[in-house]
């Protein structure tokens, strides 16, 4: 009997919180529509974010999705003619040194680079590849490999965009960010794996990392492997750019709205898309002297892109174009979105479940830390490396 009624009490405390979660939702939902309607006017509000979500799946969706098809088809004719594995031999030196990583690690960075953060987790599930890896390291391939999620993504929409130069510095600095993410992840989660039982499928770390194990097959004659190739990698890649119209769209539209003014400000709102109410730039503008002296931002609307890459890169990349049409970017600003972008490509909403696939959920906080150093590494070391090379 104390049973059930501890099981009912519980109950009653549960419904009562479910009440008050739904009055606090309530209250901050009709706090921030009820905001922008009142500086923009209902009618006004509403018509800029179907109009700004319509322009989004039209003009960024779209052209985001074409790249991710055509990289797709790419990464997959580059795995099944062996350049990922030349890649894979010439790269492993380096991951000792630079990462701490066995050197069968570099195929982990190299898939995540040509796909999306999820990749490295497929790869630390086979036992022949996470046989090389001691507990703590298995771990860190969390915050390595999302470093380089949808990489060539990013770099390739940037180059389209006319900033090559930048977008490679880019990636120079969401490689040092992955370092310092991956080596504080380690110096965290060490002292309590070190001595931990190998995780399933595990077995001793050898040091050597050798990659002669790590194979790819391939079967059929060379057309009908390159054939199978584009279409299965370019398969994938409408599946990673269905999955980005959420984000794209939801995240993108929120953060425009709150970041850009009326297009006219003599005339005032008109319901076009892209206007809203520059709420994170007036935040941002009070701490503009450490954009400024961090990145190199000499406009708050700036800070948009790392806050959305966040959640999403694929929605980051969406506020590009508006930054271009109003003049506020150039290669300085490329080259630290494209590090920022790559280094943390949306690891707020992938971390969780990386690391609960690997069974280390109660580390899911240790990485976030790690993975936010990181990342603003990665976009102070591109600002003051292409400050020296340009």
């Amino acid at each position: 009997m104390n049973r059930l009624q501890r099981n009912l009490q519980k109950a009653r405390e549960r419904l009562a919180w479910r009440k008050i979660e739904a009055f606090v939702f309530l209250c901050v939902f009709s706090l921030f529509f009820g905001y922008l309607g009142y500086q923009m006017g209902p009618s006004n509000m509403l018509n800029t974010i179907m109009r700004t979500a319509h322009d989004l799946l039209m003009n960024t969706v779209f052209y985001i999705m074409g790249i991710t098809v055509l990289a797709g088809a790419l990464g997959k004719l580059m795995i099944e003619f062996g350049v990922v594995r030349l890649l894979e031999m010439l790269l492993a030196p380096f991951m000792g040194p630079v990462f701490k990583l066995p050197g069968v690690a570099a195929l982990g960075g190299l898939m995540t680079f040509f796909s999306d953060n999820p990749a490295i987790i497929s790869l630390a599930h086979d036992k022949n590849f996470s046989r090389y890896f001691k507990n703590y390291q298995l771990v860190s391939l969390t915050n390595f490999g999302t470093a380089f999620g949808m990489g060539l993504i990013v770099i390739t929409f940037m180059i389209g965009k006319g900033f090559a130069a930048a977008a490679f510095v880019g990636l120079a600095g969401a490689i040092i960010g992955a370092m310092i993410s991956t080596r504080i992840m380690q110096r965290l989660v060490r002292p309590i794996l070190e001595n931990a039982q190998p995780a399933e499928g595990q077995n001793k770390a050898d040091s050597e990392g050798q990659v002669e194990n790590i194979s790819f097959k391939s079967e059929g004659n060379v057309f009908l492997r390159f054939l199978n190739s584009i279409l299965d990698g370019g398969k994938q890649g409408v599946d990673l750019g269905l999955a980005i119209i959420p984000g794209v769209i939801i995240i993108s539209s929120m953060v425009m709205i709150l970041t850009f003014g009326p297009a006219d400000a003599m005339v005032g709102y008109q319901g076009k898309a892209y206007e809203g109410v520059p709420v994170l730039p007036w935040l941002a503008g009070h701490f503009s002297w450490l954009f400024k002296f961090l990145f190199g931002f000499n406009n708050p609307e700036l800070i948009a892109f790392p806050i959305t890459s966040l959640g999403a890169v694929g929605a980051a990349l969406s506020l590009i174009d508006a930054f271009v049409n109003r003049g506020i970017v150039g290669g300085n600003e490329i080259a630290v979105f494209t590090a920022m972008g790559m280094c943390w490509s949306g690891y707020l909403s992938t971390h969780t479940a990386m690391l609960d696939a690997l069974k280390y959920r109660d580390l899911t906080s240790k990485a976030l830390v790690s993975h936010t150093v990181g990342g603003l590494m990665a976009g102070i070391s591109a600002h003051y490396l292409f400050i020296l090379f340009f």
